[in-house]
């Protein structure tokens, strides 16, 4: 580890452990927060794919012929939660026009492979070379490189539908509807190539450092056709054909998994979610607890030590009002009691001792008991006696 990493590590930890712990437990907090959030979400899903039904194609439209003639009796709409298994398929293939002598997919530039969604990925791959005269001070550095990448990508759809598994028949489909879709989707890699790049190296690279391309990957991923794939989403019949859409409140819409499968995943993270969420939550109670505690007992330490500083200051401020008269040639019977140094010049109450100096008696005045040094009794209140 370099001197700059353990610098910004020593100054993390310093920030995390500042107010005794307080900055780590809100962060612990903030964490708790988002786990019991994502916990909601993927055990409401969890519950949804469980009572999903998991139809074919062709038992689609059955389906969905029943929910429609019971939610007519209830004035209610017809999309629901299904999961259908099928082959992904152009949807100009199932038009019946003449569109299906010219299939609208998507070629592979590369590869060739026909698909119905096509992702191209490029990332140049960066490479900073820390010179000597760099901002870190560790000599190793002129031979070390940090990888940067910064990549764009491009994705192209058509229009696609879901067929019955191992059937030829396009008789029964399902259009999948992409609209508004965020979810990932089960893409397949057909090319991947790194072509390395030798840029010009010159002499003050190696003494201030530079930034300079190392690499080009790239990378094409398709939808082929034929694919088995799952469309987990809100189902409907639009003008007599079967159409399934994304829901948003859960994490699938196309993937490789079965519905047990994804029953099984989203339970083992709904377990892992609820568990973290729960020791997550304890630390960061104990930590906020903890700082609490210390904080409060300083603040109170704090409140303490000013109060006997005022007490010093206001001390210092009668001494520096006592008369030398208080101190010089004063009678034995005269002295304070507790410094014998001072006369005698403040009455407590209600004992009525005349027993104290001005500067004593503030300070028995402060203790949280206070107490006459004669008699014992509780003071409540002094007065001065000043002499005509």
């Amino acid at each position: 580890m370099s001197s700059q990493d353990q610098v910004l590590v020593s100054f993390l930890s310093h920030l995390a452990l500042s107010l005794d712990g307080a900055v780590l437990g809100l962060s612990l907090a903030y964490v708790t927060v988002r786990t019991i959030r994502k916990f909601t979400f993927t055990s409401a899903a969890l519950r949804k794919i469980t009572h999903a039904p998991s139809v074919s194609v062709s038992d689609l439209r059955s389906l969905l012929d029943d929910t429609a003639s019971e939610d007519n009796g209830n004035n209610s709409g017809d999309d629901r939660i299904v999961i259908v298994r099928g082959t992904v398929d152009a949807k100009s293939a199932v038009d019946g026009s003449w569109k299906a002598f010219w299939p609208g997919v998507l070629i592979s530039r590369e590869s060739g492979d026909k698909g119905v969604v096509l992702q191209r990925t490029q990332t140049c791959i960066y490479s900073e070379l820390k010179g000597l005269f760099g901002w870190t001070s560790d000599l190793r550095a002129v031979f070390m490189k940090s990888r940067r990448q910064r990549e764009s990508t491009s994705l192209r759809k058509v229009p696609f539908v879901l067929i019955d598994v191992g059937r030829q028949s396009n008789t029964e489909y399902v259009v999948v509807n992409m609209d508004g879709s965020t979810h990932p989707l089960p893409l397949t890699t057909v090319y991947h190539k790194l072509q390395p790049i030798n840029p010009p190296y010159t002499l003050l690279q190696a003494f201030f450092g530079g930034q300079y391309p190392v690499g080009l990957l790239d990378e094409e991923k398709i939808l082929p056709l034929g694919k088995d794939i799952s469309a987990v989403g809100l189902c409907s019949l639009r003008n007599g054909i079967a159409e399934i859409k994304s829901c948003e409140d859960l994490p699938y819409f196309l993937s490789d998994l079965s519905k047990n499968q994804m029953v099984v995943d989203l339970s083992f993270k709904t377990r892992v979610l609820f568990w973290s969420g729960i020791v997550l939550g304890s630390m960061s109670v104990g930590i906020i607890g903890y700082a609490v505690v210390r904080n409060w007992n300083r603040w109170k330490q704090w409140k303490q030590r000013r109060q006997l500083q005022q007490q010093r200051q206001t001390v210092i401020e009668v001494d520096s009002q006592i008369d030398d008269g208080d101190i010089e040639n004063v009678p034995d019977g005269q002295l304070c009691v507790i410094c014998l140094m001072r006369r005698r010049r403040s009455v407590f109450i209600p004992c009525g001792h005349l027993v104290c100096c001005q500067g004593c008696t503030i300070s028995v005045e402060s203790e949280v008991a206070p107490k006459c040094p004669v008699c014992r009794q509780e003071v409540r209140d002094s007065v001065r006696i000043f002499e005509s």
